[in-house]
């Protein structure tokens, strides 16, 4: 048993990280065949594709996926920390999972993700859930299939979580939700420790995949026909800083560009390490997505330097207006954080005024939830929550009030759109995402799905656009 430990996660060795190929123990592969197991996953982009990993390993051992958890032989959550509510969903999902062992003592239940990585979780787990049967971390995914085969025999609650940063595994099987939209880890890990932030304990040591791995894993996309990737990290932009030589995330998105793969996105950037050499690369590539996601947090500098973010509102101004002016048709979403703890309403007009002049194409806006071990959680905190919940509310009429703007200047446009499906509340209807990553529904042929296609703007909405195919 080895249980996650809030103390080490904070240290950051200067060990380097070892490359391992994933394989399989030739005695596991199909030895569970016939089984079902039901997957529910929270939170990040990351978590997604730690999902589609681990949906892999199952089904090699030879689980069947069900979507209904109650047919399920079983049950595994992959959690997320980020905040609060994500929390309690999590843990609401388990009590549901209890009542069904009640009746049907067979099932196995799971825990991973970040939820699993937090030292009192896994308390709390050990001497109030004996019903969860094993638990694992974000380091030691590639060891699901022992831990699960271990559960099951030794019939003993199994928990192993790394506090230290794991080695990368290579080769690691993957079950893509998508024929041709893909996730692709770039670095695993976070180094900024933000004061309100739980994911550098979660997540552990910065630690970048080598650059040969990384275009391998997209030209093998490129010739299955996948039309769009998604360079994923808790920080892209610190990409390579943990490496030899002077390659860093421009470098890799150029070499990313040249696989002539038809669309490239990036998530997660952090503005303290966003580069001219970035800019440059974006802008000589077309089919890199000129789509930014952009994380400020607050327009208050005393926020931002008790949220460690280390950039002003001002430097912050200057790289937003430099990708604007730069990058054409470069739509900037961000995250805005209100309520921090001693967060005053003169400090939080400076965020409104800052969401006014950048008038965001989206964002994600969120009242501060504190998260046990980090330092914001020890601060002060005189606002109410009444206070909090109005701060929001406001904020959201002002981005919201820009989402609208910015739809609504596509009208008539002919925009490329890469189609995802059939519309869930029409499927007379398809919908896809534009260049600048705008939700589109539209008529068309079900045959244009997985088809980048042009499709004309007739309306704006808040959240998404209508259209008609012109194809012509």
């Amino acid at each position: 048993m080895l249980l996650p430990n809030l103390k080490e996660a904070r240290e950051r060795t200067k060990k380097d990280y070892q490359r391992q190929e994933y394989h399989l123990d030739e005695a596991l592969k199909g030895k569970y065949t016939g089984k079902k197991y039901y997957l529910k996953t929270y939170g990040c982009q990351m978590n997604e594709h730690d999902s589609e990993n681990i949906k892999a390993l199952l089904e090699e051992l030879g689980f069947d996926e069900t979507t209904d958890y109650k047919n399920a032989d079983l049950l595994l959550l992959n959690t997320c920390s980020i905040r609060e509510n994500a929390h309690n969903k999590a843990f609401g999902m388990l009590g549901r999972f209890k009542h069904l062992k009640e009746e049907r003592p067979e099932i196995v239940i799971g825990l991973c993700g970040c939820m699993a990585q937090e030292e009192q979780v896994v308390i709390d787990i050990m001497e109030r859930a004996p019903f969860v049967n094993f638990v694992f971390g974000t380091h030691n995914i590639h060891r699901l299939p022992t831990l699960l085969d271990e559960c099951l025999h030794t019939k003993h609650q199994e928990i192993e979580v790394y506090s230290r940063e794991g080695d990368i595994i290579e080769k690691m099987p993957v079950h893509r939700e998508s024929t041709y939209k893909a996730f692709v880890n770039i670095i695993y890990g976070c180094d900024k420790f933000c004061t309100y932030c739980i994911v550098p304990y979660t997540r552990g040591k910065q630690q970048s995949r080598k650059k040969e791995d990384i275009i391998d894993e997209v030209l093998e996309l490129v010739h299955e026909g996948y039309q769009e990737v998604t360079l994923l990290g808790q920080n892209v932009n610190a990409y390579g800083k943990d490496l030899e030589g002077d390659y860093g995330m421009a470098e890799l998105l150029e070499d990313v560009a040249k696989t002539n793969i038809p669309r490239i996105r990036f998530v997660t950037s952090h503005p303290w390490d966003f580069t001219s050499s970035m800019i440059d690369v974006i802008k000589r590539y077309p089919n890199i997505m000129p789509s930014i996601h952009l994380p400020v947090q607050s327009g208050s500098d005393r926020i931002l330097k008790l949220m460690g973010r280390r950039y002003t509102k001002a430097s912050y101004l200057t790289l937003f207006h430099q990708l604007k002016e730069q990058i054409p048709n470069c739509a900037i979403s961000t995250d805005i954080i209100v309520g921090f703890p001693g967060e005053t309403n003169a400090e939080f007009e400076e965020t409104l005024a800052l969401a006014k002049e950048c008038k965001f194409d989206n964002a994600f806006t969120f009242i501060f939830s504190p998260r046990a071990g980090t330092p914001a959680a020890k601060l002060e905190d005189p606002i109410t929550k009444e206070e909090k919940e109005e701060r929001l509310q406001r904020l959201n009429e002002v981005v919201n009030h820009y989402f609208l703007l910015n739809n609504q200047k596509l009208i008539d446009q002919t925009v490329p759109v890469l189609v995802e499906g059939t519309s869930e509340k029409n499927e007379n209807l398809l919908f896809g995402y534009t260049d600048t990553n705008k939700l589109i529904n539209f008529e068309g042929s079900k045959d244009l799905i997985g088809k980048i296609v042009p499709v004309k703007v007739t309306e704006a909405k808040t959240w998404s656009l209508d259209g008609v195919y012109d194809g012509r």
